[in-house]
């Protein structure tokens, strides 16, 4: 453990940054001795203030690994600290699969399930949908164990949790027998997108697009289930595009008939995919480029309206913007602060460089995604405190209920959270 009174944390982009009184990696009776208020960190992959603290940051680094398994059932019980990229080939070991993904895997299982991490497909829920035991420690230093056969209310309020609830030590996740997939990408006509929405997203297990602005034209990314033989995958220019689209963005903001021209151009050129690989070698993507991120949640038919205003607003107004957005679906669930609670959804994602600062372009887009009923992604950017959350959320308070009786001394509260949850310093 370090108690160094001088360290810095950051998150993964760098744009939040917090100077805590303690950095810590042991829990012992850090819940309820260490200098409040008490954040845990994770991999940083978020980009809303939830770890920043004062107080004690904990670090859950050691926290890591598979504690048990059981083959009969599908599941693994992992320790929070545990990273996607090393749980996925935990799981193929034992001949398990997590049954989706999102398109990064270097966040930690616990930071994912906190904030409803997600993946993209109609029928597929995020990775707390998942959930079948949580343990954590409250903020009284006791160590408690939920599972969904006696305590489902409890797995439901705190699967999405925010690390508000207590600190999440260990999970039992509900997995799939190992499988493969084929995935196919192609560019399409955005207006044909848009237009074929619905029938697209839901015609495969898994479905996702990205739109490239000033080009009139996005990548449909499909995945299905396969019992082929595996071929190889094609070597990823995803970093090489992003460059593209950052050179012509700076030396022809100023004539957008020819950036669109020049990057219509590079979209040509791309290759179709198609290949069939073992689950854990197609969902995730090397992403090396910093960004900062923006996602809202909205019910389902109204996606390709909102991302119809998005891009409009983004060509009129905003020639700085050169990273996709990214369009998915993410089936509906029961947990009581997950954004897909009780209703079908589309996922919108917007970026921006993080070397700039994306302030203006979030603040522009922000009321577009929220006058169509969404939701913010728990770790991404938006502005919303507690009187707009409850608006959103039928068992907003039920679930502020639990967290009172889990940390009655506010231990896990800092001032974002307690802006964010409507709690009295």
């Amino acid at each position: 453990m370090s108690n160094a009174t001088t360290q810095t944390w950051s998150n993964w982009s760098g744009h939040v940054r917090a100077e805590p009184q303690l950095i810590a990696d042991e829990l012992s009776d850090l819940a309820r001795t260490a200098p409040g208020p008490v954040r845990v960190a994770g991999a940083g992959h978020s980009f809303t203030p939830l770890v920043k603290s004062e107080g004690t940051i904990l670090s859950m680094e050691r926290f890591e690994g598979l504690v048990s398994h059981d083959s009969e059932r599908h599941q693994a019980r992992v320790r929070a600290g545990t990273r996607l990229g090393p749980l996925m080939h935990i799981l193929q070991g034992i001949g398990q699969g997590l049954p989706n993904m999102g398109d990064i895997d270097r966040q930690a299982i616990g930071g994912a399930l906190g904030t409803a991490t997600h993946g993209s497909g109609p029928t597929l829920g995020a990775y707390h949908t998942q959930l079948e035991t949580v343990q954590i420690v409250d903020g009284q230093g006791r160590l408690h164990d939920f599972n969904r056969a006696g305590d489902l209310d409890m797995v439901h309020a705190m699967g999405v949790a925010l690390g508000a609830f207590g600190i999440l030590t260990e999970v039992t996740m509900n997995n799939v027998p190992t499988y493969r997939l084929r995935r196919r990408k192609s560019v399409l006509p955005i207006a044909d997108m848009l237009r074929d929405f619905e029938t697209m997203m839901a015609a495969h297990r898994s479905a996702e697009f990205y739109y490239i602005p000033f080009s009139g034209y996005a990548q449909f990314i499909a995945s299905d289930l396969s019992d082929a033989a595996t071929t190889t995958r094609p070597t990823e220019d995803d970093e090489a595009g992003l460059a593209t689209l950052r050179r012509l963005r700076t030396a022809l903001a100023w004539l957008p008939s020819l950036r669109r021209r020049l990057i219509l151009g590079a979209i040509a050129k791309l290759p179709a995919e198609d290949y069939v690989q073992d689950w854990l070698n197609v969902y995730a993507s090397d992403r090396q480029t910093k960004f900062n991120e923006m996602e809202y949640h909205l019910p389902f038919e109204e996606g390709p309206k909102a991302l119809a205003e998005i891009i409009e607003l983004t060509e009129k107004r905003f020639a700085e913007v050169y990273f996709p957005m990214e369009v998915r679906t993410v089936a509906l669930d029961e947990f009581w602060l997950s954004p897909f609670y009780n209703r079908l959804t589309c996922s919108i994602a917007i970026h921006h460089d993080a070397a700039s600062d994306p302030r203006r372009f979030m603040r522009a887009a922000e009321p577009i995604f929220r006058r169509y009923g969404g939701r913010p992604h728990w770790g991404k950017m938006h502005s919303l405190k507690a009187a707009d959350l409850k608006k959103l959320y039928p068992r907003w308070d039920d679930a502020m209920a639990v967290r009172r009786d889990i940390d009655p001394e506010n231990r896990f509260v800092s001032p974002y959270m307690a802006g964010l949850f409507g709690i009295e310093p």
